[in-house]
């Protein structure tokens, strides 16, 4: 099963480290565990501060952040990070959960995480609550049963945005229209709409082809 849940940065490790009081938004792409170690490499979207990568550096628990890739509207660093301090990702890993995606702003961090079992997932919630970690839990459901319903673990806004995309050709060749417009229809920033394309596709494609039959 899939639990959606949101955390304040504050309440976690990674979520102070990576300040998003001085970029726009952070998305992880991925986490590699090595040891007691885990690398992830995120994304961070523009605007961001220049004193926000020295920051992140100077953090006790970071060894190392490494630009990777570079694009206009954000870009793609690697973080050596000793994540054995980090209350949030012990009680994931802890309780075998794994993570599928998350993305910070202001606001707070979205986690999107798999748990095997339902009681695994009850653990690692009162894991968090000892740890004093705030757990919003926006949805809990199992893709592959009927009563997931027919969304595929989209929220609304996502659905929205992406049922547009579609109808107004941003994925057609050539492109029937640009973010800019999009987000005008929506009624948010250009960054915002490009960030919650990313995430539907991601979201659609994980809880329509990625079921755990498929994943063996």
């Amino acid at each position: 099963m899939i639990v959606q849940v949101r955390i304040p940065p504050a309440d976690f490790e990674l979520g102070q480290l990576l300040d998003l009081d001085a970029a726009a938004a952070v998305e992880l792409e991925t986490l590699v565990p090595s040891g007691n170690v885990t690398v992830p490499l995120f994304w961070v979207y523009e605007p961001m501060e220049n004193g926000f990568l020295d920051a992140v550096g100077r953090y006790p628990t970071v060894n190392s952040v490494t630009e990777v890739d570079v694009y206009e509207d954000r870009t793609l660093f690697k973080l050596d990070w000793d994540a054995s301090q980090d209350h949030l990702f012990r009680c994931i890993m802890d309780h075998e959960g794994q993570i599928l995606g998350a993305t910070g702003t202001a606001d707070g961090w979205d986690f999107e995480i798999r748990f095997s079992q339902r009681e695994a997932l009850g653990q690692f919630q009162t894991c968090c609550e000892d740890a004093q970690i705030s757990l919003d839990v926006i949805s809990v459901y199992n893709p592959t049963s009927p009563e997931a319903g027919p969304w595929y673990g989209l929220s609304k806004p996502q659905r929205e945005a992406l049922t547009l995309a579609v109808r107004l050709g941003y994925y057609d060749i050539p492109r029937g229209c640009t973010t800019e417009e999009l987000a005008n229809k929506l009624g948010i920033s250009d960054q915002a709409v490009t960030e919650r394309l990313r995430r539907a596709i991601g979201t659609f494609t994980r809880h329509a082809l990625l079921t755990p039959e498929s994943d063996s």
